[in-house]
């Protein structure tokens, strides 16, 4: 049986939610929530890899992590607790972090599919990815250091709570409206009715292939968040377009995407939009080249006062 039109599609943001975000509402400047958004996507994936989890199931926590923090009722960089709440663990408060929202999304994205994961091995995780081993503060550590990221049974059980205390909090900020269609799998399946990803695939085809993976992991870090405003069957389109033109193989002659209900419009942005995602991620890992862009609470509000606010 076909699929219906509706398991393809995912829910959009509106014009309002990407004028005005929670962040922005609580003085975060745009500049910096970009680049806060890309190391929490880029947490994201690196946790994902860690755990061994397929790019798709992957991709759909990076889209539930950026919903999270859309419009003037998602969650705020600056004052996470005050605009979404605050997680009570051994009767003291404790702010929710970057790293929690993270966490949560990824957890969650696993939970729903046939490879879910302990709280264990999340938490494992993100222990480890928070270190000072791991991440590149400055001044770097001087040596491995196992303990920087052991967690003790007690410490544990504290970010077992805030994990699903957070898993909370992002179902209740999204109304429970968790679901999402990546373009990854419509995008392969299209390539085939192309004709051009043959069952016995040559060089070129798988070339093709993953150069079209490539710009739709690309678009998940996107400046333009174009998972917010685009299908995933226009995603998958503009993806091949490009990857096709790059890797010389040649499509139909006719306005094929026009068959996938994808006009010229999108489909040009989109192109643009691509091209632009690496040049932006090598400005953002050269910004931030000699210190650690913040994740926590308290890291963002310290950027704001030392960089953005005047003496």
């Amino acid at each position: 049986m076909a699929p219906d039109v509706e398991s393809l599609s995912n829910l959009l943001a509106t014009v309002e939610q990407l004028s005005t975000s929670s962040s922005s509402l609580d003085g975060v400047p745009s500049e910096l929530e970009s680049s806060v958004r890309f190391a929490g996507l880029e947490l994201t994936q690196a946790a994902g890899i860690l755990l061994g989890l397929p790019q798709e199931m992957v991709a759909q926590a990076m889209v539930i992590f950026t919903r999270f923090y859309l419009g003037p009722e998602g969650g705020s960089h600056r004052i996470n607790s005050a605009k979404v709440g605050c997680v009570s663990t051994n009767d003291r408060l404790v702010r929710l972090s970057f790293q929690d929202i993270s966490a949560a999304s990824l957890y969650m994205a696993a939970k729903l599919s046939a490879e879910p994961q302990t709280p264990r091995s999340v938490c494992n995780v993100y222990a480890y990815l928070m270190s000072a081993v791991t991440r590149k503060a400055f001044p770097r550590p001087p040596a491995h250091n196992p303990e920087a990221y052991y967690l003790s049974e007690g410490a544990y059980h504290s970010a077992r709570v805030i994990l699903l205390q957070s898993e909370t909090i992002v179902l209740r900020t999204l109304s429970f409206n968790v679901k999402v269609t990546v373009p990854h799998h419509i995008a392969l399946t299209y390539l085939q009715t192309l004709g051009v990803l043959p069952n016995t695939p040559s060089s070129t085809s798988r070339a093709l292939a993953a150069r079209t993976l490539g710009y739709l992991n690309l678009a998940l870090i996107s400046p333009q968040i174009l998972y917010m405003t685009h299908q995933p069957t226009t995603l998958a389109v503009a993806a091949i377009y490009l990857a096709a033109r790059e890797v010389r193989v040649k499509l139909p002659s006719t306005e094929w995407w026009e068959i996938f209900d994808v006009d010229r419009e999108d489909l040009g942005f989109l192109v643009v939009a691509y091209q632009s995602c690496e040049p932006w991620i090598r400005s953002e890992r050269d910004k931030w080249n000699e210190r650690e862009c913040p994740l926590t609470v308290e890291e963002i509000t310290r950027e704001i006062q030392e960089t953005y606010t005047d003496h």
